[in-house]
């Protein structure tokens, strides 16, 4: 049989590749190259960085991520080498969109302020997930403005900014690092709130300092350096979490079921190629946010075992 290898924090994949392949599972940032050099596909997440230095000389054909987003890989070199990428476009979005306007309800910002006017939500990046971060502002009564000129949205990002009484980044890190910085918030209204669930690369930390004392409230689940997150950042943070935003069920069964298909596909295997996952979810309960918030806080060192042990929670629940 041939080897595959799987970043063991993947839910929803125990036995499922077995029949095929000889399946080695291991932490994902762990994996090395001597673990790879005769494995014919990979599937990780964020934590395993793919590129020349771990795969080359390697036997390895596929590299699939049970993510949104493919920073953690070197896609130019991969495709030069022969090697097929794939990822979970979208896989996440609902998990996001809930924990947007969970941080929203918890910081009582509510569509309507104390002086009965709407107030006005600022999504900057209307991909898979700030489309729905914007469509649920809509329904909920909040006033939208988007900002994504590459999607033929043309509002300028400046008049979103200084219009938007909260702000919420969700745009990818590959063209976009360091894209929230000191003239982001130069031209942010006073008192304007702001959320980062996207990736912390794309927020200057310094920047950011530099504004607080102007800023409304304040939302932060991912971070620069993770898991060693600037101890300065979580404190003046409103709400903290350990980048879990799209933590759950469902987004977490369909980065599994797109990475599943991907090995199908590529190696022509028709039951992985039609796998899916049969959710039995429990009766919903309300997400509390803040019960990751304090999680987090009273043990920031735990960062990576409280996104690797993390209570997948339904999607659904408001």
């Amino acid at each position: 049989m041939e080897k595959i290898l799987i970043d063991k924090d993947i839910p929803f994949i125990e036995g499922v590749p077995d029949s095929y392949f000889e399946v080695v599972r291991k932490k994902g940032s762990e994996i090395c190259r001597e673990d790879v050099r005769d494995a014919v596909a990979l599937i990780v997440r964020t934590r395993t960085n793919c590129g020349r230095e771990l795969l080359e000389g390697s036997a390895v054909r596929l590299v699939a991520t049970a993510t949104i987003g493919t920073d953690h890989i070197d896609t130019r070199w991969c495709t030069a080498n022969g090697i097929k990428v794939e990822s979970a476009p979208g896989c996440n979005s609902g998990g996001v969109c809930q924990y947007v306007f969970a941080a929203l309800s918890a910081l009582n910002l509510s569509p309507v302020n104390e002086n009965g006017q709407q107030r006005i939500l600022g999504v900057v990046g209307v991909g898979h997930v700030g489309s729905k971060v914007a469509e649920k502002g809509r329904s909920l009564g909040y006033e939208v403005l988007e900002n994504d000129p590459p999607r033929g949205i043309p509002l300028p990002l400046e008049d979103l900014l200084e219009k938007s009484d909260i702000v919420t980044v969700h745009i990818p890190l590959e063209g976009n690092r360091d894209f929230v910085g000191a003239d982001f918030f130069r031209k942010m209204k006073n008192g304007a709130s702001f959320i980062n669930a996207s990736r912390g690369e794309v927020l200057v930390d310094k920047a950011f300092l530099d504004a607080r004392a102007r800023l409304g409230k304040v939302v932060l689940d991912v971070w620069r350096n993770e898991p060693h997150i600037d101890s300065r950042m979580l404190e003046t943070a409103d709400i903290a979490t350990p980048h879990i935003a799209g933590y759950s069920i469902q987004g977490k069964a369909n980065g599994t079921i797109a990475v599943v298909r991907a090995l199908g596909r590529t190696f022509g295997i028709s039951e992985l190629e039609n796998f899916s996952v049969d959710l039995s979810l429990p009766e919903s309960s309300s997400y509390d946010i803040m019960k990751d918030d304090r999680a987090l806080r009273l043990s920031p060192d735990s960062f990576e075992e409280l996104r690797s042990n993390y209570t997948y929670r339904d999607e659904t629940a408001l």
